[in-house]
C-alpha cells in the first residue's frame, strides 16, 4: 500500500495499482492510533468526537465514506446558497428546497449508521471499562443528535423529523446564512455510573473512559472485518499511570501488531515491550537496540 501527497493532490496505490478514489484505498489496511490528544476524546470539543466516529466507521464501511462525502458536498452547497439568500443575491427558494431534500436523505443515512456503530462500541467498551475500574464503574455512550431523533427511529421517521424541523427554521437559517442542524453539529456524551464524565468526572475517569473506548474500537474492528487493526501508540504510555499502562499492554499482547513511539522506555516494565524489537531514532537515523 502506498499513499503519496503532493501539490498535485493525493495518489493512492494498492498492490502497485492506483486507486481512482481515496475511498477505495481506505479500509484495505485498518489502523487505530492512540496519541495523547486522544485523551481529549472525552473533555475535548464535539468536533473531536465527531471526527473519531467518522474515521472509525469509515474504516469498516465504504458506504459510510461515500455517504459522508455526499453529505459534506451538499452541506457546502447548501451553506453557500443560504449565504446568497442572506445577502439577497437571489430570492429563489426552489434551489434551497432541492438541496434541503438531498441534505436530509444523506443526514438520515449517516445518523442511522452512527447509532448502530455507537451501540456496538458501547457493548465492547462497557466490560473493558469495568475491568480497568476494578468493577466499580459502568460506562454508557450516548449519541446527542442536534435534531429530535433517536436510535429507535427508522430511516423514514428520521427523514420526517428533519423535514418538519427544516420547514420550521427555514427563515432563521436564511437570516444566519448557515445550516443549523445535522450530523455536522451532533455530539457524544460519556456517562460513568450515570454521571457525565466530561463535566463531573475526575481526570482519572476521563482517561479511563478514553482508553476503554480506544480498546473497544480495536475489538469492534476485529469483529466487523475478522482481523485486528494495526495499533499505533504515539507517546501515549507516558501519559498513563502504571495500572492503565499494564491494562493496555495486557489487552493487546500477542494479538495486535503494535508500533510504539516514546522518548524513553524507562519505567515501562512489561512483557510486551521486553519481547518487542526496539529502535532508536537520532538526528534522522534509525538503529536497532534489540
Amino acid at each position: 500500500m502506498q499513499l503519496v501527497i503532493s501539490k498535485k493532490g493525493k495518489k493512492a496505490k494498492v498492490n502497485h495499482l492506483e486507486q481512482r478514489k481515496l475511498s477505495q484505498y481506505v479500509g484495505n489496511m485498518n489502523v487505530v492510533m492512540f496519541a495523547p490528544e486522544d485523551l481529549n476524546l472525552v473533555k475535548g470539543s464535539p468536533q473531536v468526537r465527531r471526527r473519531f466516529v467518522d474515521m472509525e466507521i469509515g474504516q469498516v464501511s465504504a458506504i459510510y465514506l461515500h455517504d459522508m462525502g455526499q453529505y459534506n458536498k451538499i452541506l457546502q452547497q447548501r451553506n453557500h446558497y443560504l449565504k446568497q439568500l442572506q445577502i439577497k443575491k437571489t430570492s429563489d427558494h426552489s434551489m434551497l428546497d432541492i438541496l434541503t431534500e438531498q441534505f436530509i436523505q444523506a443526514a438520515a443515512r449517516i445518523i442511522v449508521k452512527r447509532f448502530e456503530f455507537l451501540y456496538l462500541l458501547e457493548q465492547w467498551a462497557l466490560p473493558i471499562h469495568n475491568g480497568i475500574s476494578r468493577g466499580f464503574e459502568d460506562l454508557k455512550i450516548v449519541y446527542k443528535p442536534s435534531a429530535d431523533v433517536s436510535e429507535d427511529d427508522d430511516l423514514s421517521k428520521m427523514i420526517a423529523v428533519y423535514e418538519e424541523k427544516f420547514a420550521k427554521i427555514k427563515t432563521r437559517e436564511i437570516d444566519r446564512g448557515t445550516t443549523m442542524f445535522g450530523p455536522h453539529r451532533d455530539d457524544l456524551q460519556f456517562f460513568v455510573n450515570g454521571r457525565d464524565v466530561q463535566t463531573f468526572g475526575s481526570q482519572g475517569q476521563q482517561r479511563t473512559t478514553a482508553l476503554s473506548v480506544k480498546l473497544a474500537e480495536i475489538e469492534l474492528i476485529n469483529s466487523e472485518i475478522g482481523e485486528y487493526p494495526i495499533l499505533l501508540l504515539d507517546d501515549v504510555l507516558s501519559e498513563l499511570d502504571d495500572y492503565r499502562q499494564s491494562h493496555l499492554l495486557n489487552t493487546i499482547q500477542g494479538k495486535v501488531q503494535t508500533f510504539v513511539t516514546t522518548t524513553s522506555v524507562d519505567g515501562i516494565d512489561h512483557q510486551t515491550l521486553r519481547e518487542a524489537a526496539t529502535y532508536k531514532v537520532k538526528t534522522g537515523e534509525m538503529s536497532r537496540i534489540q
